[in-house]
């Protein structure tokens, strides 16, 4: 089957275990694939050059810097971004296969669902669209830390069929080191943009970021994981806000220590 106009976008680092997957789901699809690896340790670079893929070794310039680079070293029509532990799904593929052939839009949403505890989770955390195929015509960039955001030159974003796979958690002690880690970046983000926050927010929002996961969204439907997402949600949320207030805090004493 021919390939599309497609170039496929990879940042990583360190991703051995699982950038073969990723690769695998997009290699009879995607006319070029462009890693950007941050130095990678073990053989990550191996495997994608193994999968035909264009590999760039660089600095780490933060997210949105790295998947810019990697936006950047491009050549086609079409550029799709995955992370290094995201797999496109049978369905998905056929979709941008089907969509790629007449085009209707300018970027596509997909909605991402985790795999989580031995299962791929139905309810939890669902749904999570986001913007992954877009035309580079469209201007495409990444904006934004820690959680960058692809942004577009269109309002001509339609939704494909078929879900990305998302194997982000490798286990428990993985999970809870990578929210805690997050949380502090984005409480510092937050923080560099002049957010104000509360005791109240501290202990009140990790709260309803369980009762979002578990109850609303339906995640007690998916048994046990879903539970855990829930508390996992309930963890990065408390952290996020601690790591927030604690900042302030130290400001406000400092601004103290310094009126002595």
């Amino acid at each position: 089957m021919d390939r599309l106009p497609l170039s496929v976008a990879i940042i990583a680092y360190n991703e051995e275990d699982i950038i073969g997957r990723t690769l695998e789901s997009v290699k009879d699809i995607a006319a070029e694939i462009v890693v950007v690896d941050s130095h990678s340790t073990d053989k990550t670079k191996e495997i994608a050059e193994s999968y035909g893929a264009k590999v760039y070794v660089e600095d780490w310039n933060g997210y949105a810097g790295q998947k810019n680079s990697a936006l950047n070293k491009c050549t086609h029509e079409w550029i799709l971004f995955l992370d290094a532990d995201e797999v496109v799904s049978e369905e998905l593929k056929i979709s941008i296969r089907k969509e790629l052939k007449n085009p209707k839009a300018d970027g596509y949403l997909v909605n991402r669902r985790t795999y989580y505890m031995g299962k791929l989770l139905k309810y939890a955390w669902q749904p999570e669209w986001r913007l992954f195929l877009v035309r580079r015509q469209a201007k495409p960039k990444w904006i934004g830390e820690p959680h960058a955001k692809l942004h577009i030159n269109s309002k001509n974003v339609s939704r494909l069929n078929g879900d990305l796979l998302h194997f982000s958690y490798r286990n428990m002690q993985h999970h809870i080191s990578k929210a805690i880690d997050s949380a502090k970046k984005v409480a510092i983000e937050k923080y560099n943009n002049g957010a104000n926050v509360r005791l109240f927010d501290v202990i009140l929002r990790p709260l309803w970021a369980f009762l979002k996961v578990y109850l609303l969204q339906r995640g007690f439907l998916d048994g046990y994981p879903g539970f855990i997402a829930g508390v996992m949600s309930f963890v990065y949320t408390f952290f996020k806000y601690s790591f927030l207030y604690e900042l302030q805090l130290k400001e406000k004493l400092g601004k103290e220590l310094w009126k002595r």
